[in-house]
């Protein structure tokens, strides 16, 4: 499954009311680690057909930043059927990403 890009308008659609796991990467532009995350993540939704991921851009929705209390990027967030289960912040291993997905 490609990654998703996720507004304040579609969240709720595609996260808080999918059944199964997404994993939410908060990221920015100008974050050096972010762009280091990003191939990773690419890795694990070619590997993991079924893998739901999405990306958060941080500057262009602030109110899901602040709602998740995101104080620093990048930081996935692990929800479960619309409820949060798992957070990491920083730079993370393929293997990593595949725990909190549960894979």
């Amino acid at each position: 499954m490609a990654i998703i890009k996720v507004t304040n308008q579609n969240f709720e659609a595609e996260v808080l009311n999918y059944n199964g796991t997404v994993l939410v990467d908060f990221w920015a532009d100008w974050c050096g680690p972010c762009k280091m995350l990003s191939p990773i993540l690419e890795r694990v939704s070619a590997s993991h057909e079924d893998a739901k991921i999405c990306k958060i851009n941080v500057d262009e929705n602030p109110e899901l930043a602040k709602k998740f209390q995101v104080m620093s990027i990048p930081m996935l967030v692990a929800f479960k059927d619309g409820e949060a289960v798992d957070t990491s912040v920083g730079l993370v291993s393929m293997s990593k990403i595949e725990s909190m997905l549960g894979l």
